[in-house]
């Protein structure tokens, strides 16, 4: 049986901890021979966590890998990617006196070695490489940099990576480069994959790294569509999602509450995934381009529609409802709940990325972030008839805690014991630092142990206790991997209500069996 200690990760996930060693080749057989319901494969440091199609799945799977036969030894003999690179990185000087060397003998080091890929994580496509040989440990930087830029070669612990695209970060810089790690015009986008192995080589000609944050696409025609005067706090177009990435450091995304976007699209008549409509705080105000067919639904707020001749009427979340051309929805501050989510008969027919018309606010892929002025163009109107009026569900108005059920994380035994209590027992804060990224909590610092775990794969809802002690909950748009310890996971049926936690509400947690969810 695998010398390795298999845990589940909330309902989907099974996390395997192996030694660094033998991740590759647990990886590269899982790749070669899935597990019945495999869907993802993400490996980290010292793990390889299996996400499966169910919780049945992945019950089944975490009895399969606990009897699985270690993987014998492979010869890394992935693809061959050579990287060129100027070595003169800020921090040059300061990684060769951590070595005992001088800067000349960083560049032998780095050079002369042979890396292949460990995982991706942090970014989309940023790999870390480990090397075949055993050497020092780079010590981060102990203050990262707001802002590290796009080529940039680094070292921190045993790994060194380029950063495929600007941002912060804490690695020893010590050269950059030209090669594009990351680019949506190839098949896989990623230039470095697992199993890939990587040689650095060194160019004495100046390599200009191109800064910048990449171009607005073009605001579509105005031609049938909804047209946005007001966006209130944030809006973004969202779909289901662009799940089966995560191996190449690209999470699901998608809209935070899911169950809101298909209960919108299911009353407009749009297949369940269709793009819609999310809007965090109310506030937004759209004009319809052409006769529309449009639902509200997610948090609770006022809804009105003015023509344009100046009448006005009330209409109600949770039912569909006629724009005519010209007329003006307007969204009300939210009353319960955060998210807004607005779906049209036909969808928001933007562009899609890596098979999603999703914003991903973290990875920066898919559409930019809603404008004021922009048109958003709508799809041809599917052969279905509009939904009936659906109940919605309750919503989080702050007046008391919102109760979420939890599972024990992958790392709970690594807290002090009193921990998990801890997190049961205490009455969190949701912060205005929360986003769709996580749900920061503010509350009763929990004790936890020294020191950090491997970057290890992340799911949404897994909860992360950093150095403060304070918890993250991860929402759609976490890393899709990290390494600060998970002590619980908030279960699959709670995961739409995370979504909705209003900034400044209270959260509290239940312990749930909650392996059998989804």
């Amino acid at each position: 049986m695998l010398p390795a200690d298999v845990r589940r990760l909330g309902a989907r996930a099974v996390r395997v901890r192996v030694t660094p060693g033998t991740v590759e080749p647990l990886r590269a057989r899982l790749a070669a021979e899935p597990l019945p319901g495999q869907r993802e494969l993400v490996a980290g440091g010292e793990t390889v966590t299996v996400v499966f199609d169910g919780a049945g799945s992945a019950a089944e799977g975490e009895r399969l890998l606990a009897e699985m036969p270690p993987p014998d030894v492979i010869t890394l003999d992935g693809p061959l990617v050579e990287i060129g690179v100027v070595y003169d990185g800020e921090d040059l000087r300061d990684v060769a006196e951590q070595l005992g060397t001088d800067e000349a003998g960083v560049v032998r080091m780095h050079t002369a070695r042979a890396w292949h890929v460990g995982f991706l994580g942090f970014a989309p496509g940023f790999a870390y490489l480990r090397s075949t040989e055993p050497g020092p440990e780079i010590a981060r930087r102990a203050s990262p940099r707001v802002r590290v830029p796009a080529g940039a070669v680094g070292l921190a612990g045993e790994y060194s990576a380029v950063y495929p695209r600007t941002s912060p970060g804490g690695w020893q810089l010590i050269g950059r480069t030209d090669a594009e790690l990351w680019s949506l015009d190839r098949d896989p986008p990623a230039l470095l994959v697992p199993g890939a192995r990587v040689r650095f080589t060194a160019v004495r000609a100046r390599i200009e790294v191109p800064v910048g944050t990449p171009p607005r696409p073009p605001a579509p025609r105005a031609g049938r569509g909804l047209v946005v005067r007001e966006t209130g706090l944030q809006s973004l177009v969202e779909d289901l999602g662009r799940p089966g990435r995560a191996a190449i450091g690209v999470t699901r995304s998608g809209a935070a509450d899911r169950g809101a976007l298909r209960q919108a699209n299911r009353l407009v008549g749009n297949p369940a995934g269709t793009a819609g409509i999310e809007n965090a705080g109310g506030g937004m105000e759209l004009v319809a381009a052409g006769e529309q067919v449009v639902a509200v639904t997610g948090a609770e707020a006022a809804l009105v529609v003015e023509s344009p001749d100046g009448r006005w009427r009330t209409v109600e979340r949770g039912r569909p409802f006629a724009l005519d051309d010209g007329d003006l929805l307007e969204v009300g501050p939210v009353t319960a709940g955060l998210r807004v989510v607005v779906a049209v008969r036909g969808g928001v027919d933007v562009p899609a990325v890596l098979g999603s018309r999703s914003t991903d606010v973290l990875a920066h892929l898919g559409p930019a972030p809603v404008a004021a002025g922009d048109v958003l163009p709508v799809g041809r109107a599917p052969r279905t008839v509009v939904g009936e009026p659906e109940a919605l569900p309750t919503l989080p108005d702050g007046s008391s805690p919102t109760v979420l059920d939890v599972v024990p994380g992958p790392d709970a035994d690594l807290f002090p014991g009193g921990a998990w209590a801890h997190l049961l027992d205490e009455s969190w804060e949701v912060t205005p630092q929360s986003d769709r990224v996580g749900v920061r909590l503010a509350g009763t610092p929990l004790a936890r142990a020294d020191g950090e775990v491997q970057s290890q794969a992340l799911v949404s809802g897994a909860i992360q206790v950093p150095p403060s002690g304070e918890p993250v909950v991860f929402v759609v748009d976490h890393p899709t991997t990290g390494g600060y310890p998970v002590l619980a996971v908030v279960a699959e049926h709670h995961l739409d209500r995370l979504a909705q936690l209003p900034l400044g509400s209270s959260v509290r947690f239940a312990a749930t069996d909650a392996t059998s969810d989804g």
